[in-house]
């Protein structure tokens, strides 16, 4: 077992801790960003759309975006001040807000698109914060969202071996029966079918759903990682383009 933090009495206090790590790998970063902006196309001359990034950690997903996403408005949101301190240097606009109803700062059908990243794994009511996500969508409004596959070709083998998963958690306390060191947080995992039926289940029409690779994964293995990314379902991050009905 591998400890990496004091224990936390509560989960605001987990995230509040500055040794939880509150970033994800460049390649997905980028990756979903240029999703988006080929969703979003260029900023027309005085018409900059507004790109939320909601569970924004440090701000460093929004800083690789952006010279992807040129002529556009990249506002980041955390309810984790420590996060939003650090979120400040990277990124020129960065406000608190939360994922519970009406707890984002804008009002409704203000906002043109949302990065959503690594985020809807750590939350309890997943379908609260897809709702207040949906409030603050213009009709037509993009969701880029992306979280781990629970079933990634390596998970397979894991569970085949009675191995528990690679991003699942049993504690906040320390890693127990998975590989890898760092406590994250996780509370819900998706596959790749579940991650499809509940997003249109919410209310918004599924585009695309494509893969990435995952920056934890051992260095002889990150071919095949790469490799897993044509098969979305096999992937180890699961990137989803929808569209609010």
């Amino acid at each position: 077992m591998t400890t990496t933090a004091p224990p936390p009495k509560d989960l605001r206090d987990f995230y509040e801790n500055p040794a939880v790590p509150v970033a994800s790998g460049t390649p997905r970063s980028r990756r979903q960003a240029r999703m988006l902006a080929e969703a979003l196309g260029p900023a027309a001359a005085g018409g900059a759309r507004t790109i939320l990034d909601i569970g924004c950690g440090d701000g460093t997903a929004a800083a690789t975006a952006a010279p992807y996403l040129t002529g556009h408005r990249i506002v980041g949101i955390d309810w984790s001040q420590d996060a939003l301190r650090r979120a400040r240097t990277r990124i020129p606009y960065a406000v608190r807000g939360e994922l519970t109803d009406g707890g984002l700062p804008l009002r409704e059908g203000s906002a043109d698109a949302v990065l959503f990243s690594e985020v809807i794994e750590h939350l309890v009511d997943p379908d609260a914060a897809l709702d207040e996500i949906r409030r603050v969508l213009c009709p037509g409004g993009h969701l880029m969202l992306s979280t781990p596959n629970l079933a990634a070709w390596y998970n397979r083998a894991l569970l085949l071996a009675g191995v528990q998963p690679v991003f699942s958690e049993v504690s906040l306390r320390g890693i127990h029966g998975r590989p890898g060191r760092e406590v994250v947080g996780h509370l819900r995992l998706y596959t790749a079918r579940a991650l499809r039926e509940f997003v249109a289940a919410s209310g918004f029409e599924v585009v695309r759903l494509a893969g990435a690779p995952f920056h934890g994964v051992p260095r002889p293995l990150r071919p095949l990682d790469r490799l897993a990314c044509a098969r979305p379902s096999l992937a180890s991050i699961l990137l989803l383009h929808a569209r609010k009905k």
